[in-house]
């Protein structure tokens, strides 16, 4: 490896080597740096270019009078620079200039220039409350409706919501609802969206839709989502131009009109704007206005399907709250967006091109894992003041009282996977601005947040999120000899995830078996790993005194914890889990319906034992 190669690197913060989740060392090869730090806007095609990229890295880092950002905490004040005469501008756009130290600032994220240099003063209450002990419920939104029900919507959302908190619920959980692909079906992958500024459309509650009450135990995307959105057509040419929907464009202005643009261009070209004429692959191009001029009606459309889904989940929350629930939804932030969908076609700077998000090799995947998401350049998030961050988690927390942050490892560490198909690399990231942020934003609107601190975890990052008060993860199928009592005080503690088996599955091995059919786990593999899952079960058993779920949410009910999260597929007994990780079309995830629909939960004698049990550890 050049020199040079290794020094870009070091600059750029891209980790040389790290140690895995065994306890090896890996090393990043040439051809990962290269590619990584291509994705990041160098240039690495030569060591030509390479010299020169690193000549720029250093001339900047010399040239940096100010740093990039500074975290501070509201009424301090301070001196950034050289004590001369700086220009301070607010979150709010209010300016002052003027000598020496800073005033106190509000909380907010603002502007310092200074010395001929540019300082972002990320103002952020130092910790978040945490939340009173507590209980809720996660459930699949896509099968509220129970077995035959179709694709369910938001108004199916709410009455579950109102059903839960009938029971006591704090809040109910549910998959991320980010924009999606319509054009496309198959792509309904909660966790692979096209924007996650926008809302899904697939959930959206129309009047006269024929996909609802078809289907089965599984839902038929390919038959459910042209149906709703053919009804939803039907209802926006008969009434949808109302004063409401005209405020509500004029409140979102053009950052609405360039995501129904893309979703109007979508239904031309296709959902990827990868494979698109090239003029169409940048949103401020000339044949892009002129495109948007002449389908009005289909921009006009589109922007109308955001405004009914804003409308119908805000009714959702506003429900839930209502119901009593003490946070409500609890909404989930997905780790990254699909590398050609709307979201980096409208800011095509802010995001690394030519990698994916993804994990390193471990024990259940000797590869690794490549989750085709495109990350934050982190270069780009800070130059803009972390602005499409806090606009990512805003969007959330508009309808949010609790927020799920995906893989919140990778606020220390990302580790990017070259399209090469090069092995990846970890990228450090502005993991105390990236808190500082989250912490804004959830001060702003008084939401908890927990991040899921699951996988190869960076040390101190749970230290750092337990003082930034952000919950992290306990999941019981993790920890199985571990006593109620030695649950983290600051956590979301639960059975599973939407990721991992179901009670019953988890004792049976279901999950290991789906693996042997679908995913070509071997036989030998396999009696390994039923080997290790019966230990485990033992493990866990010790501790609920029983292998029922009542037992289990005994056992929950009485951690540590703040908050504990039941799986609604654990109360209503269901045997195999939503989603099968590194599979595709082999197993059906994200497309099994409940047993029982949102409507007849209240009356569900198996939630109201659940609740009882909360109830009795004090929840």
């Amino acid at each position: 490896m050049s020199d040079d190669l290794s020094a870009l690197a070091r600059l750029s913060g891209v980790q040389l080597s790290y140690t895995g989740q065994m306890s090896e060392r890996r090393a990043a090869s040439p051809e990962t740096l290269r590619a990584v730090l291509a994705a990041m806007g160098h240039a690495t095609g030569s060591p030509a270019e390479i010299r020169a990229s690193v000549d720029a890295a250093r001339s900047l880092a010399e040239a940096q009078i100010l740093p990039p950002y500074v975290v501070a905490v509201p009424g301090t004040s301070r001196t950034i620079g050289t004590g001369g005469t700086w220009t301070l501008t607010l979150e709010d756009g209010t300016e002052t200039r003027g000598r020496g130290p800073l005033p106190p600032l509000p909380v907010g994220r603002h502007s310092l220039v200074a010395d001929g240099a540019r300082c972002w003063i990320l103002t952020a209450p130092a910790r978040l409350p945490l939340p009173k002990r507590g209980w809720g419920v996660t459930a699949p939104l896509y099968g509220l409706r129970g077995p035959g029900g179709g694709l369910a919507d938001y108004a199916d959302l709410a009455e579950a919501a109102r059903a839960l908190a009938a029971h006591g619920a704090g809040f109910l959980g549910i998959n991320p609802v980010h924009a999606g692909f319509p054009s496309d079906p198959a792509q309904f992958s909660p966790y692979s969206p096209s924007h996650r500024r926008r809302l899904s459309v697939a959930h959206l509650a129309i009047p006269g839709d024929a996909a609802t009450g078809a289907g089965g135990a599984l839902i038929d995307y390919a038959t459910a989502l042209p149906a709703r959105l053919g009804a939803a057509r039907r209802q926006f040419e008969a009434s949808g131009s109302t004063p409401e929907f005209d405020a509500f464009l004029a409140s979102e202005g053009a950052r609405l009109t360039r995501f129904a643009t893309y979703q109007a261009l979508a239904q031309h070209h296709g959902p990827h704007w990868s494979s698109w004429p090239a003029a169409l692959r940048s949103p401020d191009s000339p044949d892009v206005r002129a495109f948007a001029a002449a389908h009005q009606d289909a921009v006009r459309f589109h922007a109308w399907l955001q405004f009914l889904a804003h409308e119908q989940l805000s009714a959702a929350a506003q429900a839930a709250r209502e119901a009593g629930m003490a946070h409500g939804l609890y909404l989930d932030l997905a780790v990254g967006t699909h590398p050609h969908g709307a979201e980096t076609w409208s800011d095509p700077e802010g995001f690394a091109k030519g990698v994916s998000l993804g994990a390193p090799p471990d024990a259940f995947s000797k590869d690794g894992q490549t989750w085709n998401v495109a990350p934050f350049n982190p270069r780009a998030l800070i130059a803009s003041g972390f602005a499409p961050l806090a606009a990512t988690l805003r969007a959330q927390l508009r309808y949010a009282g609790m927020l799920r942050v995906d893989h919140i490892l990778g606020f220390e560490r990302a580790f990017w996977v070259p399209d090469t198909g090069a092995p990846g690399a970890y990228v450090t990231m502005p993991k105390d601005a990236m808190l500082a942020v989250l912490r804004i934003e959830a001060h702003r609107v008084g939401a908890v947040i927990v991040g899921e601190d699951l996988g190869n975890i960076p040390e101190g990052l749970q230290h750092d999120l337990a003082e930034s008060g952000i919950l992290g993860c306990d999941v019981a199928q993790f920890m199985p000899g571990a006593a109620a009592g030695a649950y983290r005080e600051a956590a979301l503690a639960s059975f599973g995830t939407h990721d991992l088996p179901t009670w019953s599955g988890w004792q049976d091995g279901r999950d290991i078996d789906a693996r042997v059919a679908v995913a070509g786990l071997s036989p030998d593999a396999a009696e390994t790993a039923h080997s290790s899952r019966a230990r485990d079960v033992a493990k866990l058993l010790s501790g609920t005194g029983g292998a029922t779920v009542d037992a289990l949410h005994g056992f929950i009910a009485a951690s540590s914890a703040r908050l504990v999260a039941l799986q609604l597929e654990d109360i209503l007994e269901v045997a195999d889990q939503p989603n099968l990780p590194g599979t595709v079309d082999e197993y059906p995830n994200w497309r099994r319906t409940l047993p029982v629909a949102a409507q007849n939960l209240a009356a569900d004698p198996r939630l109201a034992r659940a609740a009882r049990i909360m109830q009795a550890a004090s929840r």
